[in-house]
């Protein structure tokens, strides 16, 4: 053959004492081919130089399979590396604690004061990161479900409904419950010292509404849909000083308390025998009486003598007592506070009663002809 025996010693795919595992490759020595015999002289001399360069390329190729088989070991835990090393575990824990900087949890707390329906709920951030690396939590670990504690609350008035501060708007001892679709008055925190609840469909003032509110100062039902109140609905209330209830279906007023200063209620059914007999003698402190736009009949009397105030045009008011304003017994009585009258939108003509005006500071506003 053309092919001298030594550069078959590779082809096998075997190394000579190694036992590695060769590509199947035939070498084949640079260098003229000839027929002379193997045994010939000149075949002698170029055996050793033979056997050498047989011998490096087979080592060459031993060593290169290996190096091949350990640079693909090593790049696949590079690979697997390169995952966890775009997670930035450092950082994981600061990243949720910069939630409370995207949503400002505070704001709720200085906003809605919900401290009136039950002791304040502290609200919290994330547990800081300890010291201790061990002590961090494993990554794929399922962190143990936390025991969630009954909240506490203080006794609360029994009632119908959710507590207004989950219907209405809590701002300190204020509650706001305007067009909330209300049909009843809602639950009150205690503390409660304001309460609007105007534009909605309460239709009923029940006695049990406003049970234990001794702060309570305000009462504003502005234009709902209420046609009765329970005689005591507002009389054991020690600090309220304004009820407001104008455009209303009221067709007579409950007792109010002492303590109450404004009365407003126009815009209602109230007849005259819809207020109980001297309904506002003993109200020393009533400074204004508004009753306009309803079905009154005459002027309620006596009328205390802090009044400054008093409206109640467009009723049916016809005729006029000529003590409803003064003491005709006591032409030396003034009443100084009261400057505001009016009569106006009434069948009554004033100019018939010029007896009852003369302790006023001023005439009242209504028909003199």
């Amino acid at each position: 053959m053309g092919v001298s025996i030594p550069s078959m010693l590779c082809a096998g795919g075997r190394l000579w004492k190694t036992g590695a595992e060769l590509p199947h490759v035939i070498l084949v020595l640079p260098g003229k081919l000839d027929k002379r015999p193997w045994g010939h002289p000149a075949g002698r001399r170029m055996r050793p130089l033979a056997w050498v360069g047989i011998a490096s390329l087979c080592l060459g190729a031993a060593w290169a399979v290996p190096a091949k088989e350990g640079s693909r070991k090593v790049e696949k835990p590079k690979l697997d590396l390169a995952l966890y090393e775009n997670l930035d575990l450092d950082n994981y824990d600061l990243t949720l604690d910069s939630y409370g900087d995207v949503v400002d949890l505070s704001n709720y707390e200085e906003l809605y004061d919900y401290g009136d329906i039950a002791p304040k709920i502290e609200v919290g951030t994330l547990a800081p990161r300890p010291k201790d690396p061990e002590a961090l939590p494993k990554v794929g670990a399922t962190a143990p479900t936390p025991k969630l504690q009954p909240p506490t609350s203080s006794p609360v008035r029994p009632a119908q409904g959710l507590p207004s501060c989950l219907r209405c708007l809590c701002i300190g001892t204020s509650v706001y419950c305007d067009d909330a679709d209300l049909e009843h008055v809602p639950l009150l925190p205690p503390d409660t010292t304001y309460l609007y609840a105007r534009f909605n469909r309460i239709s009923a003032i029940r006695a049990g509404d406003f049970t234990g509110l001794k702060k309570l100062k305000r009462i504003d039902l502005t234009s709902n849909s209420i046609s009765w109140a329970d005689a005591d609905a507002f009389r054991l209330l020690p600090s309220l000083q304004e009820l407001i209830l104008p455009e209303n279906r009221l067709t007579a007023l409950p007792e109010l308390p002492r303590s109450i200063v404004r009365l407003d209620a126009r815009l209602n059914r109230i007849p005259s025998t819809g207020l109980q007999p001297e309904a506002f003698r003993d109200l020393k402190q009533l400074q204004f009486l508004h009753l306009s736009d309803n079905q009154l009949d005459y002027v309620p009397t006596p009328l205390p003598e802090s009044l400054r105030s008093l409206h109640l045009q467009n009723n049916n008011i016809q005729t006029m007592h000529k003590d409803t304003f003064c003491d005709s017994q006591d032409h030396s009585h003034i009443r100084r506070a009261l400057e505001d009258i009016r009569l106006d939108g009434n069948p009554i003509n004033l100019s018939l009663f010029p007896n009852a005006y003369f302790c006023l500071p001023r005439l009242p506003t209504g028909r003199f002809a």
